[in-house]
């Protein structure tokens, strides 16, 4: 890759982010991922009803790359509401069950089904 492949998927990241109240950058789709992880991620945002921006990264290397380093997070997927890194496939799952993830998505005025996110709490409770 090189620095102008960099500064380009910088912008393009940049834009993605700023863009959209919520962005998963994950392998494959929302339909259609291409890992568990993503799929994990992905079908929890699908399950809350939340409306998100998908980023197949297995369509750009310079964005899977890009990702990485603009985030400075090894892995994918990745979580994004607002513009800022929230985190990956543990972390997602730590703030849902938790109810971090409500607190963050209702600061942030991100519209989700309060009842969907409880199901998956009481659906995961030990």
């Amino acid at each position: 890759m090189t620095a102008q492949d960099t500064t380009d998927a910088n912008a393009r990241i940049e834009e993605l982010v700023t863009s959209n109240d919520v962005v998963l950058f994950m392998k494959g789709t929302k339909t259609m991922p291409q890992c568990g992880f993503s799929s994990r991620v992905a079908g929890v945002l699908n399950f809350m009803g939340l409306e998100f921006r998908d980023v197949n990264v297995l369509e750009d290397n310079d964005i899977r790359q890009g990702i990485k380093d603009y985030s400075e997070w090894p892995t994918i997927p990745q979580l994004y509401v607002k513009g800022e890194f929230v985190g990956g496939c543990d972390i997602i799952t730590e703030m849902t069950l938790s109810g971090e993830l409500d607190q963050l998505l209702e600061k942030n005025g991100v519209t989700f089904d309060k009842d969907a996110a409880d199901k998956i709490r009481e659906a995961n409770k030990g």
